[in-house]
């Protein structure tokens, strides 16, 4: 099967993930991996699609034209090489949590993903929220990060935390247990 990445976004109205999943499974197209969102009013959607023998980008854009207009979205169908996809499967690496806190000021994200980048770590996924009253915003910062095993990353979680109380935010970083399900 080939794989695809495909990303949507436009104002958010209700509709929007079953139009576009009832385009792909009229494909025959599986979703492997998903992101789906609300930012500020704006709906934002990031898939993994592992479509049949014979639909390509073409085919998948042509069957999504119709809930894109409907939905007013801007849509972007991208293939996936398998030299991407075994990238991602590195196994010399542990999977950890990254929380933080504080007052709202620029550079939080930007400090907090160069630590990671600098100690080898990388962000697996990645949420920002501002919470709390509207004249004293709160900034919750979560990452889900693969950092090195071991010692390591050990090493890495803790220029983590340094950096971000280095902007005086609270940080809280943790080795993920498996989960049970």
């Amino acid at each position: 099967m080939a794989r695809f990445s495909l990303s949507a976004l436009g104002a958010d109205r209700p509709g929007i993930v079953a139009a576009v999943t009832g385009a792909l499974v009229d494909l025959g197209c599986n979703l492997e991996d998903s992101t789906m969102t609300i930012l500020r009013g704006h709906f934002a959607i990031l898939l993994v699609v592992a479509a049949p023998e014979g639909v390509g980008e073409d085919a998948i854009a042509g069957a999504l034209a119709s809930a894109a207009d409907a939905f007013d979205l801007t849509v972007a169908v991208r293939p996936i090489t398998s030299a991407a996809a075994e990238a991602s499967q590195d196994t010399e690496r542990e999977s950890w949590t990254v929380a933080v806190h504080g007052a709202d000021r620029p550079g939080i994200v930007h400090a907090v993903t160069s630590a990671l980048a600098e100690t080898g770590g990388n962000v697996v996924d990645l949420a920002t929220h501002l919470v709390g009253e509207k004249d004293a915003p709160v900034y919750v910062l979560t990452i889900r990060a693969a950092l090195p095993a071991g010692a390591e990353g050990d090493e890495a979680a803790k220029r983590v935390r340094d950096s971000a109380s280095s902007l005086g935010v609270h940080c809280v970083v943790h080795r993920d247990e498996a989960d049970v399900l």
